[in-house]
């Protein structure tokens, strides 16, 4: 898989190098030539090539051929940067898959599919329900969101009094819009199918869509 990274900071070049280290082909285009030059004399991003390039000017990505690119990451520290990036990856280069960093959590509506992005990733937002995650129990807490908000990675931990406590996955009639992904259960994963047997305490991961998110909060909350 070819991966264009957008943006040579802390995170840019982390990212980088995790995707090299496992297989895939990956260039960072960084604008500042300073921060370049720090990336390749470390000698720490093996497998990464990185080139000087300001990454929202339409001829840099032409030069570095982004249509041959399967996934672009924008992740500068600027909202409007990663925006412009996006939207000129998937218009103009036809990149199937685009994703972006959300610096400032009030922009996150803006990063949606109308400017190219396929998923964004807002760090104060996921860092918020993971905490409510953690010590929530009984409550609906969303962790991700895919394809510009038309999927939901949603979390609850099943409360003593919860509906679905000591039901099956197939007896909760869930909406055929969404599905129980995983379960974790005294520190181990579950694996499920429609006869699995829920317990309170269960950790449950189900991907919905918001339309079908109401009937999964009655499922497994409650009224």
């Amino acid at each position: 898989m070819r991966v264009v990274v957008a943006g040579g900071g802390n995170v840019g070049t982390y990212i980088a190098t995790d995707l090299a280290a496992s297989g895939h082909e990956v260039l960072v285009l960084e604008q500042s030539v300073a921060a370049v030059e720090r990336a390749r004399a470390t000698g720490e991003h093996a497998g990464v090539e990185f080139e000087v390039a300001d990454a929202c000017e339409l001829s840099a990505l032409t030069a570095v051929s982004l249509e041959t690119a399967d996934v672009v990451a924008a992740v500068t520290g600027d909202d409007e940067d990663n925006l412009v990036i996006s939207l000129l990856a998937k218009q103009e280069f036809g990149v199937p898959r685009v994703i972006a960093r959300v610096n400032h959590p009030k922009n996150e509506w803006l990063f949606n599919q109308t400017w190219g992005v396929d998923v964004s990733v807002s760090t104060p937002h996921l860092l918020t329900a993971l905490v409510e995650e953690a010590v929530t129990v009984g409550t609906l807490v969303r962790l991700l969101q895919f394809e510009g908000g038309k999927a939901r990675l949603v979390e609850v931990t099943l409360a003593d009094d919860s509906p679905a406590a000591a039901a099956t996955v197939v007896d909760l009639g869930l909406p055929r819009d969404c599905t129980v992904v995983a379960i974790v259960r005294d520190d181990h994963l579950v694996v499920p199918r429609g006869d699995t047997l829920l317990l309170a305490g269960d950790e449950v991961l189900v991907l919905v869509t918001p339309d079908a998110e109401a009937a999964v909060r009655q499922a497994f909350v409650g009224g």
